[in-house]
């Protein structure tokens, strides 16, 4: 009920150590008088007398406490326009079953490994606005553009090889990434490409995914698993500014996502904003609830 509830200035409320200093050392002198049969009253105001002083402290606590501004926060991060946009497009294809990629588990296959890898990297991308692609014979967008951390890591493990075909249409899934990031805005865009083999059913040409990635200024970093097909995945990462990996086991991969997410740090974390749910209402009605029967009853007496 109370998480997250603090003050706006907190030092406000040494204002209660002030007055119940003046309550001990600051009282007023006033005259004495004599009445006679004085017992009586005193019996009948009694109870009245106790009430009457605690509600003036409990009225003074809750006017300080008000005044001090009591806040319920949540905290909201925002994302500047320098922010990153991230592709992961990622090879769903037959070959993807061979087992032994991992010597923890040889009968994990590799897409098994690097679902596991990409799910750790998106939680580690929490700012960072994140598509999934997915390419086997034909190519499909698992999730568009978005903060959605946790929709990505559900749909990623309801993908599964050959969802889209047993073939591998690499520069087909290069195409359909940058058609996703082409009229972004922002001044990072990046596709991470992964595959474990040689194209086998692109219908567009390299030379034109070359071209289209210059164009639109996208970095691509590509990863390989294995050796097959280093030659064209170094081109597109040496052509487009980004960096070629090569991974022989799920330690390696490993490795290199977190060297591709040590690389492109964002610059979101330093940009957000305070919710703040302002409670002052509370105190302030409760204390001036408090000082209305405070009155009445000092009247009364």
């Amino acid at each position: 009920m109370f998480n997250n509830i603090t003050f706006e200035y907190p030092y406000l409320l040494l204002l209660i150590l002030l007055f119940i200093f003046c309550a001990f050392f600051c009282k007023e002198k006033a005259p004495s008088y004599l009445f006679v049969h004085l017992d009586i009253y005193k019996n009948n105001s009694s109870s009245t007398n106790i009430i009457v002083p605690i509600l003036k402290y409990i009225s003074i606590i809750l006017a300080i406490c008000a005044l001090a501004s009591p806040v319920k926060v949540f905290e909201t991060k925002l994302l500047k326009k320098d922010g990153l946009d991230i592709i992961l497009s990622l090879d769903t294809s037959g070959s993807m079953k061979e087992q032994g990629f991992n010597p923890n588990n040889l009968k994990e296959n590799r897409w098994e490994a690097v679902s596991s890898i990409v799910e750790d990297f998106i939680d580690k991308r929490e700012n960072d606005n994140i598509g999934l692609v997915v390419f086997g014979t034909s190519v499909l967008t698992a999730s568009p553009l978005s903060f959605d951390k946790n929709v990505q890591k559900d749909i990623l493990k309801y993908l599964n090889i050959g969802i889209v075909g047993e073939r591998t249409a690499l520069y087909d899934s290069l195409a359909t990434s940058i058609n996703i990031l082409k009229d972004r805005q922002t001044k990072s865009k990046i596709i991470i490409l992964l595959s474990d083999g040689e194209d086998t059913a692109s219908k567009i040409p390299f030379e034109i995914v070359k071209q289209l990635s210059e164009k639109y200024k996208i970095k691509i970093y590509t990863i390989g698993i294995g050796n097959s097909n280093k030659y064209i995945l170094d081109s597109i990462a040496n052509k487009t500014e980004g960096k070629s990996f090569t991974a022989y086991s799920k330690n390696d991969l490993k490795n290199i996502y977190e060297e591709i997410n040590n690389l492109e740090k964002s610059k979101i974390d330093s940009n957000k904003i305070v919710l703040k749910d302002y409670l002052f209402f509370y105190p302030l009605f409760l204390s001036i609830l408090c000082l209305i029967i405070f009155i009445y009853l000092k009247n009364r007496n």
